[in-house]
């Protein structure tokens, strides 16, 4: 049974439900302070220090950080047709969405004789972080790349562990994803070492622009560390999923969903919020059936007993509130009406609405990415897009009457700030 939190009196404040409903503990500053020797390592010791890392903490050492062309060529080749079949499907997928969010450059006339045109510039080069720890994650090369080529970056750099059983180089179908997306440039680094590697750049490697791209505690504190050095995506912690739900909602369906969020890892938090007792009570008896058959249930197990937890509310209104305030990485809606009980959730990192959108949907195939805000920065973070890897400049243009119509307005800010060199800047151009 998954253990119960009673809200159903007053609807609990923000700070209660960030208080009350479970989340792994994740201290993002102490691996900051644990990481902080590696990526100065890397800073100046650049590829030996990678390699040293990666004997270190991967339990192998690859013959070369680039991988091959021909261990990309081979990897494409060698992948399952359903599994080729799959990625193929997921890209194009994946290219329609990001695709759509691509913005015009717009020019706004503010007055006569000025304008500013707001331009959208993709930067030049990122590297693209895929996790390799208890599985492999080839739909993070997508979630990662295609956005990246949509937004056009000219160079795209994948970092992914070196396995030990694959010769030192990053798992195969993560390579033969990479090779399905045209990635020629792959690194076999994984941790803090490869965001180290992609921000400050080595003798193989040059530096990047951005680095995204999901990963452990240690990954997330490397990033922390680099920011300012290169740009970053969202932070992201352990993975997690809420679950607001009425008495409409099948039980088997809440159960496996839960599940499946816990199957990635034992510090997924797995929420339900519901104003039905009985759905609760029919979703421990599914949960009873289903985790012993489950593949991974250990793994299950661990994240649904650590971070597991029913929360009781009066009505779906107030299951609304909570779910906004504890701002999950997913949000799945299974309600009477769940269309219109979605269109008013305002904090997470993505939500999935009625009862045949399931987070895996969004994994795999609906063309959403999954690369999100987690540990409830949904708040204020949105997935990742293809505005990640562009930025905005705004281009001003005036003419001579333009400028000199404002002069006067201008010296009186520049006056208040006491930057008279500003004023005179305008000035000479009537003298």
């Amino acid at each position: 049974m998954l253990r119960r939190l009673d809200l159903r009196g007053a609807v609990p404040s923000a700070a209660d439900v960030r208080r009350l409903l479970p989340r792994a503990a994740i201290d993002v500053d102490a691996a900051v302070d644990a990481v902080r020797p590696v990526c100065e390592d890397v800073r100046t010791r650049g590829d030996a220090a990678v390699l040293d890392a990666a004997a270190r903490f991967d339990g192998v050492r690859p013959a070369s950080l680039r991988v091959p062309q021909a261990a990309l060529d081979a990897a494409a080749d060698a992948l399952d047709p359903a599994v080729r079949d799959a990625l193929v499907e997921a890209i194009r997928r994946s290219r329609v969405v990001h695709r759509a969010q691509l913005r015009e450059a717009v020019t706004i006339e503010v007055g006569p004789g000025l304008t500013v045109t707001e331009r959208w510039v993709p930067v030049e080069r990122v590297g693209l972080y895929v996790p390799g720890g208890r599985v492999a994650y080839p739909s993070s090369v997508v979630m990662n790349v295609v956005p990246a080529q949509e937004a056009g970056v000219g160079s795209l750099a994948v970092f992914s562990p070196p396995q030990r059983d694959n010769d030192g180089l990053p798992h195969p179908v993560v390579l033969g994803a990479c090779a399905l997306l045209g990635i020629d440039e792959v690194y076999a680094a994984g941790g803090a070492q490869a965001v180290a590697m992609a921000a400050y750049g080595t003798a193989s490697c040059p530096p990047v622009d951005v680095v995204t791209g999901p990963g452990n505690v240690y990954v997330t504190a490397a990033k922390r560390l680099v920011r300012g050095v290169v740009g970053v995506d969202a932070e992201a912690g352990p993975t997690e999923v809420a679950i607001l739900a009425d008495a409409t909602a099948d039980p088997a369906f809440v159960a496996a969903d839960l599940i499946a969020q816990a199957e990635h890892d034992p510090m997924a938090a797995c929420l339900l919020v519901t104003s039905s007792v009985e759905l609760a009570d029919a979703v421990d008896i599914e949960l009873g059936k289903q985790v012993p058959a489950t593949r991974h249930r250990e793994r299950v197990e661990e994240a649904l007993a650590g971070q597991g937890a029913v929360a009781l509310v009066a009505d779906v209104d107030a299951g609304l509130a909570v779910a906004d305030a504890w701002a999950a990485e997913h949000l799945e809606v299974q309600t009477a009406d769940a269309a219109a009980v979605a269109a008013r959730v305002r904090h997470a990192g993505a939500v999935f609405v009625g009862p045949h959108a399931p987070v895996p949907l969004g994994d795999y195939l609906a063309g959403s990415n999954h690369v999100l805000p987690t540990g409830g920065t949904a708040r204020h973070s949105g997935g990742l897009a293809v505005a990640a890897f562009q930025r905005q400049v705004h281009v001003v243009e005036s003419t001579r009457d333009a400028l000199h119509a404002v002069a006067p307005r201008l010296a009186a800010l520049a006056g208040a700030e006491d930057l008279t060199a500003h004023a005179d800047a305008v000035e000479a151009r009537f003298r």
